[in-house]
């Protein structure tokens, strides 16, 4: 099959059965790993990048030609390069300095223009928290009006749910023959759990959201320990836009140790070289299946490359 661009490659992920960790880890149940980390930017976020362009292209809130801003851990920010890049329109990442250096090389590599906020007082580097992420906004806002922008918006486009509703979920279901009994996310701006239960809840399957132990605003709990380093997610707001009105069958947690030791056993027993927001998602499935879902098919989704991380401490 030959594409007229990357960008038709933004899809179909494998899916894999990680059945030796299953047996490892002594499971009752299987765990399903939706490989997003092997898409073109290396992670799940091109899947939303090419739908937010995509629909804003159709509906005239980007013209031809306009300059894409858009707030980025790295990974959003590499899939709009890309898509930005084939489609003709300049794109400017907005990211904290508390994110690893290698999401704003490759972004660069990609042809982006990176712009670095410093982070907040008392922050620390690699981890990057609600207050970090409120002054990457501020810039990204001061940045798009100074140059008639197009800002992508992944916390509020509906563009960035529906890409999950429409491709991973009906993807997962498909590839494991309706097998699937619970899904699972770290959530950073929610996309990819609120798109993904649009499309599982119909189907029965339960859906649970992931966010870092101390940091649970989501769960309706007090935030006591904001700074953690899974990067991309778990800013502690309670009041995500994609989330509301979503079905979830719980909330559950997961610390950076344990979210570092996850993606570390799926490299070295799976083969999987992902990222910290990867090993949250195995950490949550292995709960449920020693908990509510025992005896049950997760599906996860590998978020993103371990390639990001080789200047933190997730790989020693």
């Amino acid at each position: 099959m030959t594409f007229a661009s990357v960008i038709d490659a933004i899809s179909d992920t494998p899916l894999v059965d990680l059945s030796r960790i299953c047996q490892q880890v002594q499971l009752d149940g299987r765990i399903l790993a939706k490989l997003d980390y092997l898409l073109p930017g290396f992670s799940k976020k091109d899947r939303a990048a090419k739908s937010i362009i995509e629909m804003a292209r159709t509906d005239g809130t980007l013209t031809q030609g306009q300059t894409v801003v858009e707030l980025t851990s790295g990974n959003m920010g590499t899939g709009l390069a890309i898509v930005c890049g084939i489609m003709g329109h300049p794109f400017v990442a907005v990211m904290s300095a508390g994110n690893s250096v290698e999401r704003a090389r490759m972004m660069r590599a990609l042809g982006a223009e990176v712009i670095i906020v410093p982070q907040a007082p008392g922050s620390k580097p690699g981890e990057v928290s609600g207050a970090d992420l409120a002054l990457v906004d501020e810039a990204a806002q001061k940045v798009t009006a100074e140059r008639g922008a197009f800002r992508a918006d992944q916390f509020g486009h509906l563009g960035n749910p529906i890409a999950h509703s429409t491709g991973t979920g009906p993807e997962i279901w498909e590839q494991s023959g309706g097998a699937v009994t619970a899904f699972c996310d770290f959530a950073g701006s929610g996309g990819t759990l609120a798109g993904a239960a649009a499309f599982f809840a119909p189907h029965g399957v339960r859906c649970y959201a992931i966010e870092p132990e101390g940091a649970r605003a989501m769960a309706g709990e007090v935030v006591d320990t904001p700074d953690h380093p899974i990067q991309g997610g778990g800013y502690a707001m309670a009041d995500l836009t994609h989330m509301n009105g979503v079905p979830l069958a719980g909330h559950l947690s997961v610390s950076g140790n344990t979210a570092r030791d996850c993606a570390r056993l799926l490299a070295r027993s799976e083969g999987i070289f992902a990222g910290y927001s990867a090993g949250a998602n195995l950490a949550g499935a292995i709960e449920l299946l020693r908990g509510p879902e025992r005896g049950g098919c997760v599906a996860i989704v590998i978020c993103d490359s371990g390639l990001k991380y080789l200047s933190t401490d997730l790989w020693e």
